[in-house]
């Protein structure tokens, strides 16, 4: 994350995810010992720093891309959450997804890439606009 936030590509993070990521650090069942509010808060107040960061959200046309992408996903229960990543993402224009979450796959409109084993260098393009969707 890093290279995405100091470099000069543009790069995305859904509302979603800056959610989920908070939920996950503070949680104690997970990391031993989890971070603070205090200190996520922090972690998410440094990436928005980055000039080249835009935090992506529902768009207008979301529940037609939405229903596109449970659909071609045959998607159901908790992998709607995914869904809904997928979409705002496509809504917004990101061709490029990096994720460890394998369920990403199951969306064609959305290539997902696994950074913790591909090895192209990070951020080389992921989570990055097209210029269609940046406009």
């Amino acid at each position: 994350m890093r290279e995405a936030a100091e470099g000069r590509s543009m790069w995305a993070i859904p509302w979603p995810c800056i959610h989920e990521f908070l939920a996950i650090v503070t949680h104690p069942r997970i990391y031993e010992p989890p971070s603070t509010m205090k200190q996520a808060i922090g972690q998410v107040d440094a990436w928005m720093e980055s000039p080249s960061l835009s935090i992506i959200g529902e768009v207008d046309k979301h529940w037609s891309i939405l229903a596109d992408q449970l659909t071609a996903g045959r998607t159901i229960g908790p992998m709607v959450h995914d869904a809904r990543v997928a979409a705002i993402c496509i809504g917004s224009g990101v061709s490029e997804i990096l994720t460890a979450d394998r369920d990403f796959d199951r969306f064609p409109q959305l290539a997902a890439r696994n950074p913790l084993i591909d090895s192209a260098p990070p951020f080389a393009g992921a989570l990055s606009r097209s210029k269609q969707g940046a406009e």
